[in-house]
């Protein structure tokens, strides 16, 4: 049987800072997600990128991938929580795209793509850009903290965990009905927001679900409405917060939550998969990945209690 040739790695690894010169100096374009440590690089658009270089080949085509805490380059990228993808020919920045927008990144490479063939055919100059969202985020922190202005800050010095009053229960009038019974139950709400998620935001929070026959629908369905976000904590001495909540839930399919904990929130306003009312973070670790997502501006205690994974969450 004759040998096979060696697959090439769809995204290179940038992690030390003589591949990222290495990279820079690379012909043609190249597009670099960057991600953090926590969440990993953005699964759903890797089938966008495997089809591109078939298309396009890899003559002028490269994907990378770069983990922001690992390169100081990339120091004003760490901790955010959206996808960020940087776009560089060159050895230049020449275009930044922001969220899991599969059409957006379509089209930017295709349009930096030619550019950059007419760049290097003809000799012309390279449209190089800063990253303005950075600016003005740089320009804003300024100001705010001349100012002493940190209103927006929410902390705790308290295990917490994130619940979410999904769309199927907000849109039939349940968000204050369920915000009562959790009172009830002994959780303290630390904030709490009425918002409707983004279709990104929800492909980055459930990515460890990629791929799964349900994540498609799932992701729909939290973009579909509004959603009710709580921070969550429990007073000292008592079961942890993360645990408490999982168990106030109840099992993740409202059938089984009906039979086996009828007194549960999915028992009584859970409908059918995914219309399961409420989402709970996993274990500690899951939620603070999750308020780091969702709450950015939130401030961790040092600790946060780990809590068994023996049911998976939707």
């Amino acid at each position: 049987m004759g040998s096979k040739k060696k697959e090439i790695a769809l995204q290179v690894n940038i992690s030390t800072q003589e591949l990222w010169e290495e990279m820079l100096s690379s012909k043609g374009l190249t597009v670099v997600d960057v991600y953090q440590g926590w969440c990993g690089p953005c699964k759903p658009v890797v089938s966008l990128f495997q089809k591109m270089r078939m298309e396009v080949g890899l003559d002028l085509l490269h994907f990378a991938l770069a983990e922001a805490d690992c390169l100081d380059v990339l120091e004003k990228y760490r901790g955010r929580c959206e996808p960020t993808f940087l776009f560089y020919a060159g050895g230049k920045l020449v275009a930044v795209v922001r969220g899991a927008n599969a059409p957006l990144l379509q089209k930017t490479i295709l349009d930096q793509l030619e550019a950059e063939r007419k760049v290097l055919a003809e000799g012309g100059e390279r449209k190089v850009i800063k990253d303005e969202v950075l600016s003005e985020e740089d320009e804003r922190f300024s100001r705010e903290k001349d100012d002493g202005e940190d209103e927006d800050v929410v902390s705790s010095e308290k295990a917490c965990t994130l619940a979410i009053i999904k769309p199927d229960a907000v849109v039939h009038g349940k968000t204050s009905e369920i915000i009562m019974k959790i009172q009830e139950a002994g959780f303290d709400i630390l904030t709490s927001e009425e918002r409707t998620m983004t279709e990104a935001e929800m492909r980055l929070f459930y990515q460890h679900r990629a791929g799964k026959e349900a994540f498609e629908k799932l992701v729909h369905h939290m973009c579909s409405g509004p959603s009710h976000l709580l921070i969550l904590t429990r007073t000292e001495g008592t079961e942890d917060v993360v645990t408490a909540w999982r168990n106030f839930m109840g099992p993740c399919d409202p059938d089984v939550a009906r039979r086996e904990q009828p007194d549960s929130l999915r028992a009584q306003y859970g409908t059918e998969m995914p219309f399961n009312a409420v989402h709970g973070s996993r274990d500690g670790e899951d939620a603070r990945r999750e308020l780091a997502l969702l709450f950015p501006g939130f401030k961790f205690s040092d600790q946060v209690p780990e809590a068994p994974l023996d049911r998976e969450e939707e």
